[in-house]
């Protein structure tokens, strides 16, 4: 897990889950010392980093983390959770299977990297294709632009100086917008249906089709959540002001729709222009 990441969430209610789970949460929910929202983040990295930096390292936990994000809505608890361990495993396997081998071995010992996959196996082998199901996506350097496409942007939520909010709860620098499932499922959809009609099967189809589906494996009373995370390090107050990529990317579809070509291209390059900028840092680095 990078600091420098941006995470696409699914909150789903209490409901969703199994009774066993229902009352795990609940519990949770009440629990003093949990992870608070401001602090989550850097626990996270924090967790990845102890992991990374052991003799010798460790890909993933031993354990599934017992953490999750929370929303609470007119009383209804929505949750989100860690699921780290799942999560370092597929980001292992992707990377190892992008990975030569010896370059790998550089990175973590082969009796290791046997160590982990075989654990995963295990674990796919002893449950059913809905236990690979992550709440979290994540996305280093860059928002990728399928994920604008579920919002709109009267859902931005943008924080610039950090403190204490209403009820005393912390906030930090960020950029987040929220909306219902209903309402990420209908817009995923009405995009696909726009770009399939106006420009055909291209990349960015088959990414939004990806995120639209992956929207279909959840409870359809959840929520849907782009957190820019430590992407914000990345911008300095004004950027970070700035951006309005879900509008820009929503008045691109609507250019698309009524066949206004140029308004479409011009919204469409500002948002691919400013995640471009964004995304040479890390060569920089």
């Amino acid at each position: 897990m990078l600091p420098y990441a941006a995470y696409l969430r699914v909150y789903e209610p209490l409901v969703a889950f199994a009774p066993a789970e229902r009352v795990s949460w609940t519990a949770y929910a009440e629990t003093a010392d949990r992870p608070r929202r401001a602090s989550a983040l850097h626990a996270e990295h924090g967790e990845a980093v102890r992991r990374l930096l052991g003799v010798p390292p460790a890909p993933a936990p031993v354990q599934e983390s017992p953490n999750a994000y929370l929303r609470r809505v007119e009383e209804v608890l929505y949750v989100c959770p860690w699921q780290s361990r799942l999560r370092s495993w597929l980001a292992f396997s992707r990377f190892r299977g992008a990975t030569p081998p010896k370059l790998m071995e550089r990175f973590v010992p082969p009796a290791v990297a046997k160590q982990t996959a075989d654990d995963f196996d295990r674990f796919k082998r002893r449950t059913d294709s809905a236990a690979l199901r992550t709440h979290i996506r994540g996305s280093t350097w860059h928002v990728p632009t399928s994920w604008f496409v579920p919002f709109d942007g009267n859902e931005r939520w943008l924080v610039i100086d950090g403190g204490e909010g209403q009820g005393g709860t912390t906030t930090t620098r960020n950029l987040i917008y929220v909306t219902s499932m209903a309402h990420a499922r209908r817009r995923s959809a009405r995009a696909l249906q726009i770009i399939r009609r106006q420009v055909g099967e291209v990349s960015v189809t088959a990414e939004v089709e990806d995120v639209a589906r992956w929207l279909e494996e959840f409870h359809p009373h959840s929520l849907v959540e782009l957190d820019y995370g430590g992407i914000v390090n990345l911008m300095d107050d004004e950027t970070l002001q700035a951006d309005e990529s879900v509008a820009e990317l929503a008045a691109a579809l609507t250019g698309l729709e009524k066949g206004e070509e140029e308004l479409a291209f011009a919204m469409y390059q500002r948002v691919i222009l400013r995640w471009r900028s964004i995304q040479l840092l890390e060569s920089a680095n």
